[in-house]
C-alpha cells in the first residue's frame, strides 16, 4: 500500500510539473514575442540580474532608476498623462501600497513565490514583497575593539561614541523615521520610557546626519567616524572595507521591499516572466551575494557572517502623516 501511495504522489508530481513547465514554456514564448519591457525601481547594483536575465530569456529588461522621493509622483504623471512605459515596478512597499490605491497596479500572483513568507503576500495578489532594507550598526573594525562592540541598540547612549556616530537624518528620511518607531512598536526596549531614553541618549552624542542611508559606510570606513546606523549590505558592496555587524540581542528591521506589476502593463508577459525571474533563486542569489541584499526566497542569504541566524523583521508601513509628525519631533531632538 506504502509503494502505491508513493507512487501515486509521484505521479501528480510529474504532472504538476509538466503543467507548469507548459504554462511557462507558454508564457516565455509571449514574452519572447514583446520582446523587452520597462522596469521602474529604485534599486542599485542590479546589472548582473538584468545580463542573466536577458542571456536566459533573450528579453531584455530596460532598468530606469527613480528616486525615492520621485517615485509615486513620476508613475502618477505618466498614467495620468496616458503615456505610461512600465510593465515592472519595484520600491519599497510603502510606496507600491500608494500607487496600488491609485487603480497603478494589476494582479500577479507568481508561481515562484509558492515557498515565500505568507506575510510576504499581499491579500489583493498585487504585491509580492522579495526583500527587507535590513538596518543594523555597522562599525569600523579596526576602530572599535571587540570588547567594544555593541550589544544592544542602548549601548549607542554610552558617551564614548559621542561624534563617533554616524545616521541618516531622522528629521527627513522616512526609512529611518520608521526605525526608530518600530523600535518602539516593537517593545524592543521594554518601556516606552526606554525607548525615549534611547533616543535623545542616541542624539546627545551628536551623531553624524546624512540624508540617506548611502553616505553613512564612507565615514565608517574612512575612519571619520566609528560606527553608524546602517545597512549591512555595505559589508559586501565595499569590500575589502573594514566593515562589519554588530550582533545586538535585538532584532534587525527594515522596510519592505516588493515587485508588482502594473496595470496596463505595455508588456504584461515579459513583465509576469521578470518577476518570475526576479523572485527565483538564480535572480536572488545574486542580490544577496553580489550586492548583499537580504532577499526573502528560501535558503538564500548574503556572505555576511552571522547573517544567515539573525532575525529580521519588516517594519510596518507610515503613513505620510504619521512620518511627518514624527519627522518634526526628531527634528526637536537631533539637532
Amino acid at each position: 500500500m506504502r509503494t502505491t501511495i508513493r507512487t501515486i504522489l509521484l505521479s501528480l508530481s510529474l504532472l504538476l510539473v509538466g503543467a507548469a513547465s507548459a504554462q511557462s514554456a507558454d508564457l516565455i514564448a509571449a514574452a519572447q514575442a514583446e520582446g523587452s519591457l520597462e522596469y521602474y525601481a529604485n534599486i542599485t547594483s542590479i546589472d548582473p540580474v538584468l545580463e542573466a536575465f536577458a542571456a536566459e530569456f533573450g528579453v531584455t529588461a530596460n532598468y530606469t532608476r527613480i528616486s525615492t522621493e520621485g517615485f509615486a509622483a513620476t508613475l502618477l504623471t505618466e498614467f495620468q498623462a496616458g503615456r505610461q512605459l512600465a510593465s515592472v515596478l519595484q520600491a519599497p512597499l510603502p510606496l507600491l501600497e500608494i500607487l496600488k490605491d491609485f487603480g497603478l497596479l494589476q494582479p500577479y500572483e507568481s508561481p515562484v513565490a509558492a515557498g515565500y513568507p505568507d506575510w510576504s503576500r499581499d491579500p489583493d495578489g498585487m504585491i509580492q514583497q522579495f526583500g527587507i532594507e535590513y538596518v543594523a550598526l555597522i562599525y569600523n573594525t579596526e576602530l572599535v575593539a571587540p570588547e567594544d562592540v555593541p550589544t544592544s541598540y542602548m549601548d549607542l547612549t554610552d558617551p564614548k561614541w559621542a561624534g563617533r556616530i554616524v545616521m541618516a537624518n531622522p528629521a527627513s528620511h522616512a526609512t529611518t523615521i520608521q526605525w526608530l518607531v518600530g523600535l518602539l512598536e516593537h517593545d524592543v526596549f521594554g518601556s516606552e520610557d526606554a525607548w525615549w531614553e534611547f533616543v535623545n541618549g542616541l542624539a546627545a552624542n551628536r551623531p553624524m546626519l546624512v540624508a540617506s542611508f548611502g553616505p553613512t559606510p564612507g565615514p565608517i570606513a574612512s575612519g571619520e567616524v566609528h560606527i553608524g546606523i546602517s545597512m549591512p549590505k555595505y559589508i559586501v558592496t565595499l569590500a575589502p572595507a573594514p566593515l562589519d555587524w554588530a550582533r545586538v540581542e535585538e532584532p534587525m528591521f527594515g522596510t519592505p521591499r516588493g515587485i508588482a506589476l502594473a496595470a496596463g502593463a505595455p508588456s504584461p508577459n515579459a513583465g509576469k516572466l521578470f518577476i518570475d525571474y526576479w523572485l527565483g533563486t538564480e535572480a536572488s542569489s545574486i542580490l544577496a551575494e553580489q550586492v548583499g541584499e537580504y532577499v526573502l526566497a528560501p535558503g538564500v542569504y548574503p556572505p555576511i557572517d552571522g547573517i544567515a541566524d539573525a532575525e529580521v523583521l519588516p517594519l510596518r508601513s507610515m503613513t505620510d502623516e504619521e512620518i511627518a509628525e514624527w519627522g518634526a519631533r526628531f527634528a526637536e531632538i537631533f539637532r
